[in-house]
């Protein structure tokens, strides 16, 4: 019995610790250190783009912007999302239905401990939040959640 035990705890650590769990850097156009992301970004800014973080709830005045224009990443400007596909969905933080294809990566987050669809800016890799499938039924079903410090609004 006491053979079996180690045994299965043995294929419980090595398991949790197979190349399959390791992440992948991805290298990202623009790069730069942390030092200089620290210099850059106002502190949340940096807790939320470079440290995966999480705004308050209804704290960000982009929440409910209804202006025509483009979101943009608030580290390196590259265009996210567009005005015309965003709605409220409530939460606290701006939704769209749809990003600008190409301009945002997609990734696992587990911290959780549960799988949630993490999303990133292509350009420079930013944390902007995440993606669920809850979104409006009449356009693409996808509601991306997005951290609105994570975000510059540049009006039409």
């Amino acid at each position: 019995m006491k053979q079996l035990i180690i045994l299965c705890l043995s294929l419980i650590v090595f398991s949790c610790k197979g190349n399959a769990q390791k992440e992948t850097k991805q290298t990202y156009k623009i790069t730069k250190t942390d030092a200089e992301w620290k210099a850059q970004l106002s502190d949340m800014e940096y807790y939320v783009l470079r440290k995966a973080g999480t705004e308050r709830p209804f704290s960000s005045p982009l929440n409910k912007n209804y202006k025509k224009g483009t979101y943009v990443c608030a580290a390196c400007e590259t265009p996210l999302f567009k005005s015309e596909h965003k709605f409220d969905s409530g939460t606290g933080w701006p939704s769209f239905d749809r990003e600008i294809k190409g301009n945002v990566a997609f990734g696992k987050d587990n911290d959780l401990g549960y799988s949630r669809d993490e999303e990133h800016c292509a350009t420079c890799g930013g944390h902007l939040g995440h993606v669920f499938n809850d979104g409006p039924k009449n356009t693409t079903g996808k509601r991306h959640c997005i951290n609105g410090v994570a975000l510059k609004f540049i009006p039409e």
